[in-house]
């Protein structure tokens, strides 16, 4: 069976653990049409575009 040499300290243990199970932000862009923030390659859900194109109109905001 698998005896560990000696203790891991808490300081090291915490290193291993840090920064490498954390996700990524994802990024961001802006349309080119209204200026709002949206995901790329996907639609922009303020104005309806994608690619310079209208896909969907788009919905009045109250």
């Amino acid at each position: 069976m698998a005896v560990p040499k000696s203790k891991v300290s808490k300081q090291r243990r915490n290193k291993r653990r840090s920064s490498v199970w954390k996700l990524a932000t994802p990024s961001v862009n802006t349309c080119p049409k209204c200026g709002a923030v949206c995901l790329p390659h996907r639609i922009c859900r303020s104005c309806m575009t994608y690619n310079g194109r209208e896909l969907a109109p788009a919905a009045d905001k109250k």
